[in-house]
């Protein structure tokens, strides 16, 4: 890929077109187990490939989508209706935001699903998770900021708000802030967290400087209850593995305590995607353990997840747009950026393009406001005699 000369401009494309890339690699290995991905596609997964079942148009329980083949999913869908709501507002996001604009945006145009091979409203593509922002906001009327309650506490917020740390980058407090806020519509409990804090790691990698170990530093640092004990123990594992091949059981076996997806990861048992302070999405650590492992290498990072299976989409997404971020536009491969571009029929490096310019825009909204409170409040500690007239 093509490097751009500003590096917020540069590092904000890497971290778009990194998650989009990562989302489509990982889309044909979702659901299934290392070693069912090894056996179907006689080794690793070095690339794009095609769907795990041939017949994908009725095998279950993928059907009817069409994965796999440089398709991006429901991630990338997602992130790039975020970039547009961004253009609409012109400056940060909240919970209302998400009523007022993310909703239309799944409801009220006809888009492009590669999975699906034809146009069709984003809503009849998303999953279940994402449905509930419809449902509750659209049709239930709930107030925006609490939402997100009683849905499935999945990753379905944290695969979508890579846009937010691109938004405050450099300023991980800023971007967990605001993702909490906006995935407050979406998510509750430990799903809402992470997208907090996928946001925070993202802003860090925007950062000059960022390395691995920063971001899981920042991570670390904003993180609360499972999430953050899930990101320390899958990280503290992943710092002993030198490379994604051969890691896959012990990464797993550091996150089962905290996930609450069964090991066959179609099979889930009562406890799963219920709210609780003890627990973390999966998704999140592997992508972080896998951006240690490779060093933040983009492509190391991206097949991490691609093998590793189970969530892979959303883990190489995740990944993907935090490697992207740390190195920029040309650590996105070109013979993957270019094949999921033409198959997914989608320009993935205008929507960095167009986020790198409002973030620059926001920012100076965010100065003239933070310049206007620094001067009242060195009123309010340092008062002159007309301050306070007699």
């Amino acid at each position: 890929m093509t490097h751009f000369e500003d590096p917020l401009t540069d590092k904000a494309v890497g971290c778009v077109a990194g998650a989009a890339v990562g989302d489509a690699l990982g889309g044909a290995t979702e659901g299934w187990t290392p070693e069912q991905i090894h056996d179907r596609y006689g080794g690793y997964v070095t690339g794009i490939v095609p769907p795990y079942f041939e017949d994908w148009r009725n095998a279950r329980p993928i059907a009817p989508y069409h994965k796999g083949d440089g398709h991006v999913t429901d991630d990338t869908l997602m992130t790039h209706a975020l970039i547009r709501v961004y253009e609409k507002v012109g400056g940060h996001l909240d919970a209302y935001a998400a009523a007022e604009h993310l909703v239309p945006e799944m409801m009220g145009e006809k888009r492009w699903i590669p999975e699906l091979e034809a146009e069709a409203l984003p809503l009849h593509r998303v999953f279940l998770a994402e449905k509930w922002l419809v449902l509750r906001l659209h049709y239930g009327h709930v107030d925006p900021r609490e939402a997100g309650v009683g849905n499935i506490v999945n990753c379905g917020a944290a695969m979508y708000m890579a846009p937010v740390g691109i938004v405050n980058a450099a300023n991980p407090d800023g971007a967990y802030a605001e993702a909490v806020d906006l995935a407050g519509a979406h998510q509750s409990s430990y799903g809402r967290e992470a997208a907090g804090v996928l946001a925070a790691a993202v802003a860090e990698a925007m950062r000059p400087g960022a390395t691995p170990d920063s971001v899981v530093a920042t991570c670390l640092r904003l993180a609360r209850d499972g999430t953050r004990a899930a990101i320390e123990a899958v990280c503290e594992r992943a710092r002993d593995l030198g490379h994604w091949q051969g890691s896959f059981a012990a990464l797993r076996e550091a996150v089962a305590p905290f996930d609450t997806v069964a090991d066959t990861y179609r099979d889930q048992g009562l406890g799963a995607r219920r709210p609780s302070r003890l627990h973390s999405i999966e998704e999140l650590p592997l992508a972080l353990a896998f951006l240690l492992i490779a060093g933040g290498g983009y492509r190391d990072t991206v097949l991490g997840g691609v093998n590793y299976g189970r969530d892979a989409d959303s883990i190489a997404s995740m990944g993907g747009a935090i490697a992207g971020a740390l190195a920029g536009a040309e650590a996105v491969p070109s013979e993957w950026l270019d094949p999921v571009a033409h198959a997914s029929k989608m320009d993935l490096i205008s929507p960095g393009v167009t986020i790198a310019d409002l973030t620059r825009r926001i920012h100076a909204t965010d100065l003239t406001t933070r310049r206007t409170h620094e001067s009242a409040f060195t009123s309010l500690t340092h008062p002159t005699p007309t301050d306070n007239p007699a």
